[in-house]
This record gives structure tokens, sequence and C-alpha cells, in this order.
């Protein structure tokens, strides 16, 4: 009396040339390993099976801390370069109103911005309309905008860059816009003794854009960029 094999015999020789293949095959050994778990019953506690499921459950969590890493490193690599080029463009510019068009054209594009203002404190009304002619990218402000619409203090200790998704609810710094500002960057600008501070506020229509919760290295680098070249043409 013959029975018929469990296995076929070219898929039993392939397994025994190549066990492997079993091995490396994650479904295929957790299927062999719940298939053991019942022949055992439900008396006995396999804790090699159990010590493997944690195990994996460990091997998946590395896992994805490691793509998480690896992702983060490669969006910071990638704000570098979109700094670096920006920094770039605001250094070819000759004279004020040049820098104000690569600020609102090219540095805007390359930081992927859907609203950008760079704002004055002024004491002086007469300066607007020189002002004007820059396009409203440019925008004055009485004594003390910067603090009431950012926050807190500019100073030796005092936090330069404000990352917020929430705006304040009659704020109209970047117009009338078909699409809402959903994130801002604050860079706070000092330029220097006996002047009053700036502000360049950057805006995106996407909320996940400028979180309170990234780091703000590369944009107080590039707002110390802004602050150096805005000197040169203050006098």
């Amino acid at each position: 009396m013959s029975s018929s094999p469990a296995v076929a015999d070219n898929l039993r020789a392939q397994i025994l040339a190549d066990p492997d293949v079993i091995l490396d095959d994650p479904d295929v050994m957790r299927a062999l390993v719940a298939a053991n778990e019942r022949m055992m019953g439900a008396n006995i506690v396999d804790l090699r099976g159990i010590a493997m499921e944690r195990l994996e459950a460990r091997l998946d969590r590395l896992e994805e801390t490691h793509r998480s890493v690896i992702a983060a490193a490669y969006e910071n690599l990638s704000g570098t370069n979109q700094i670096h080029r920006a920094a770039l463009a605001l250094l070819e510019p000759g004279d004020f109103p040049d820098f104000i068009a690569t600020l609102s054209g090219e540095v805007a594009a390359i930081l992927r911005l859907d609203g950008l203002r760079l704002v004055l404190e002024s004491h002086q009304g007469d300066a607007a309309e020189a002002l004007s002619r820059l396009g409203a990218v440019v925008q004055l402000a009485p004594e003390g905008f910067v603090e009431a619409y950012a926050g807190g203090l500019h100073g030796r200790g005092a936090r330069v860059v404000t990352l917020r998704q929430k705006l304040p609810e009659n704020g109209a710094l970047y117009g009338d816009r078909r699409s809402p500002i959903r994130s801002e960057a604050l860079l706070r600008l000092d330029f220097g003794p006996d002047r009053l501070p700036g502000m360049l506020a950057m805006g995106s229509e996407d909320a996940q854009q400028f979180a309170p919760n990234q780091g703000t290295d590369l944009l107080t680098f590039f707002a110390g960029l802004v602050e150096r070249a805005m000197r040169r043409f203050l006098g």
C-alpha cells in the first residue's frame, strides 16, 4: 500500500537544496510556527515562539525608526540646500530695489513660500511713499509691531525665529488671498544700535511647512544673512 508524499518531490528537493528560502520568508515562517503550535495543543506554552514574536516586533520597530531617521536626514539635507541657494541669491543684488525683487521673487520660490513680507518699524510717515514703489512685500509698521505680532523680545537670549501654525485672527499681514496662510516663520531682524527692528514674515498654505516643533538653526542663519544685507542698504 502506497501513500502520496505530503510535499511534491520537486518542491521538497528545492527546500532541501536551499532551506534559507524558507527561513528568509517571514510569512512562510509565521505559517510554520502557527502550524507547530496547533500540533502541540493548547496546554503547551512555546516560550521560544513567544520570544521570537517579541524579537520580530522589536525588529519591526527598529526598521521603522531607521526609515524615520533616513527620511529626517534627507529632509534636513533638502532644507540646508534650500537655505544655501536662497543665501547665494541674496548676495547678488547691488541695490535695495534689486534686493527686494530677489527676496520676493527668486528667494520666495526657492523656499516654496506662498506669502512673504519684510516689515520695517519706523517713526517716519514720509518713508511710506518711497517704499511703496518696492511693492507690497515691504511694509512699514509702528514701533512695537514686531513684538506684538511675533511675541517676546528681540535681543540677547531672545528667540530670533518663531514658527507657528495659528496666525492672529485679525492679522492681515499677507493681504487678501484666495487661499489662507496656514503656517508661518517669523524672523526678527536686528539692524544695529539706534535702529528700530524689522521682521521677515514667511507664510505657507501648507500647515506643516512651519511647525513649532521644527528646528530653527537654518532659519536663524538666514535671518542673520538678511540682517547683514539690509545693513548695507540702510547705511
